[in-house]
C-alpha cells in the first residue's frame, strides 16, 4: 500500500509546491505599458484594446471573438474595459492567441483563459515557456515564474490558419525575439474594402550578449537571419504590431479620432523599423 500511495503523495507534493510559487515580473515594465489608452476601430472587424505601448487585438465574428496578446497581468480588468466600451465582452472571446511569449504580452492569459474558457494557441516553439511561466526563457528564465503559467490547447507552426466565424489568420513563425515570437496575417472587410492586415512581432534583439554567446539559443543566429528576411518579402495593406510605438501608434491614431483604416497604410515605417534591426543584427552577430 505504502508503495502506491507514495507516487500520489509525491505528486500532491509537487503541485502544492508549483501551486505556492509566485509571479516576480521583471523591474523593467515602464509606465505606458499599463497605460490606459481610448480602444477604437482599425479597419473592419480589427480593434485595438491594448494599452499606450503594448498591441493588444480583437478580433470579432458571429461565433465569438479572437483575442491577440493581453499585456501584463495586472492589465485583465483594463484590458476587459476596453472590450466593454467598444460593445463587446469579454466573455465572448473564444480564441486566445500571442504574437510572443513575453510577461508583457501574455501576463493576464492564463487569467482570461480560465474566465473565458477560450482555446489557446500558441507558436509550438513558446509553448515549454508559455507552460512553465517563462522560467525556461533563453534570456529572463531561470528566476521563477514571471507571469502565470498557461498550457496550450492547440500548437500552431509556420503558415497554420486559424479559423472563427469567417474570419481566418494565417500565423507566420518569426523567431529571433522569442524562440516562437510569430506573426498574423488576417484579411478584413468594412463597408468599402478589404484590408489585407499584418499584426507583426518586429525582430528585436533583447540579449545584451553576441549573438554567438547564447548558449541556451543555439539557433538563435539563423532565426534572426530568417525572420528579417521572411518579413522582408510580406505584402499587407495595413500594419500594425505587439508594441504600439513599433507603428507609431499615437502618431496615427489620436483618442478621439474618427474610423481610418488608412492611417495604419504604407510601410515606409515597417521598412525602416526592419533596416535598423537588421543593422543591430549585423552588429549582435560579430
Amino acid at each position: 500500500m505504502r508503495n502506491l500511495l507514495m507516487p500520489a503523495l509525491s505528486f500532491l507534493f509537487f503541485t502544492s509546491l508549483v501551486s505556492a510559487q509566485e509571479v516576480h515580473e521583471p523591474s523593467f515594465t515602464k509606465p505606458n505599458w499599463t497605460q490606459s489608452f481610448e480602444p477604437f476601430r482599425i479597419a473592419g472587424n480589427l480593434y485595438y484594446v491594448g494599452t499606450a505601448e503594448l498591441g493588444c487585438y480583437l478580433l470579432t465574428t458571429p461565433a465569438g471573438n479572437i483575442l491577440i496578446n493581453t499585456g501584463i497581468g495586472s492589465s485583465r480588468e483594463l484590458l476587459q474595459q476596453n472590450i466593454e466600451k467598444l460593445g463587446f465582452k469579454l466573455a465572448d472571446v473564444k480564441i486566445l492567441l500571442t504574437t510572443q511569449v513575453h510577461y508583457d504580452h501574455v501576463g493576464a492569459i492564463a487569467e482570461i483563459k480560465k474566465l473565458t474558457g477560450a482555446q489557446l494557441m500558441v507558436d509550438e516553439a513558446d509553448a515549454a515557456v508559455l507552460e512553465d511561466g517563462g522560467n525556461s526563457d533563453y534570456e529572463y528564465g531561470g528566476h521563477g515564474w514571471l507571469f502565470q503559467p498557461a498550457k496550450a490547447d492547440r500548437l500552431l507552426h509556420n503558415n497554420d490558419t486559424i479559423s472563427l466565424g469567417g474570419t481566418q489568420l494565417v500565423m507566420l513563425h518569426h523567431p529571433g525575439h522569442t524562440k516562437g515570437s510569430c506573426s498574423f496575417m488576417v484579411t478584413v472587410k468594412d463597408e468599402q474594402q478589404s484590408y489585407r492586415v499584418l499584426i507583426a512581432n518586429m525582430p528585436t534583439i533583447i540579449t545584451d550578449r553576441t549573438l554567438n554567446d547564447v548558449p541556451t539559443y543555439p539557433e538563435i543566429l539563423k532565426d534572426y537571419a530568417y525572420t528579417l528576411r521572411a518579413m522582408k518579402g510580406l505584402t499587407f495593406d495595413l500594419w500594425v504590431a505587439s508594441h504600439a510605438s513599433q507603428f507609431n501608434l499615437a502618431e496615427k491614431h489620436k483618442p478621439g479620432d474618427t474610423y481610418n483604416p488608412s492611417a495604419f497604410a504604407g510601410r515606409s515605417d515597417y521598412d525602416e523599423e526592419l533596416d535598423e534591426l537588421a543593422k543591430d543584427y549585423t552588429t549582435k552577430r560579430q
